[in-house]
């Protein structure tokens, strides 16, 4: 399944734990070279170290793309390094509040690195995959863009108009051979639940295991160019969560 992907490039967002590092280690598995974002340079080297056991190349970028005016700029320069064959929009944030109560600040933080981040990365790795007439674009969603959930509009906001983006690029791109892949998946035992914007109190053994995301995603890119998996939902076997 995985031998289309040898020595392709992949970047991934929010590589340093949860979903990303598990899609990272699972492509290099495949034999696919590895440009790894995230804030922590400490983890990105620590992943890379792992990853490179598996004789694929791996570059690593600590960048905040919560600075989203510096993001364009920041992922060209990583797409000029080298060629980007796929794009794995996974990094974000989660956040749980009425939305009387949601200020405008996290408001804005939310949808900041949710979608915009995201519109910036693609906007920069899109001429290098137009030129080659060639690349895959995957999208994080979450369940929550199509299902409400109490105390996280704000989050499900994000999410459902980073879909409507991943369907709008979809129709444009695929002219150019470029693939738009919509990932939804239910809830995931990450560090995501640890942080200090989410107050909720879920059972995590019910979760999806990010290895199980991971594989998902490996197995989208894997397809052969002429097909795509334009949606796919991806759900804890003990429900919605």
């Amino acid at each position: 399944m995985t031998s289309s992907l040898m020595h392709q490039r992949a970047l991934i967002t929010g590589a340093s734990s949860g979903i990303g590092k598990a899609t990272a280690l699972a492509f290099a598995k495949a034999g696919v070279n590895l440009a790894l974002v995230s804030r922590s340079r400490d983890a990105l080297q620590a992943l890379a170290v792992e990853i490179r056991s598996f004789g694929v190349e791996v570059d690593v970028y600590p960048i905040d793309l919560a600075i989203v005016e510096q993001v364009h700029a920041q992922i060209t320069a990583i797409a000029d390094r080298a060629p980007i064959d796929i794009l794995v929009n996974n990094a974000g944030m989660a956040y749980t509040g009425d939305l009387l109560t949601t200020s405008l600040a996290d408001w804005q933080h939310v949808i900041t690195l949710n979608l915009t981040s995201v519109f910036q990365c693609i906007q920069a790795v899109l001429p290098g995959m137009r030129a080659r007439q060639h690349g895959t674009i995957i999208n994080i969603a979450s369940i929550a863009a199509q299902t409400a959930f109490p105390g996280w509009g704000a989050y499900s906001v994000s999410k459902a108009g980073l879909v409507a983006l991943s369907k709008t690029l979809a129709v444009e791109e695929r002219a150019h051979g470029i693939r738009v892949v919509t990932l939804y998946p239910g809830a995931v035992n990450t560090p995501l639940w640890d942080t200090e914007t989410v107050q909720a109190d879920f059972d995590r053994s019910r979760m999806l295991a990010p290895e199980t995301v991971a594989q998902t995603i490996v197995y989208a890119a894997s397809l052969p160019p002429g097909a795509v998996i334009e949606e796919l939902t991806v759900m804890p076997s003990a429900g919605a969560l």
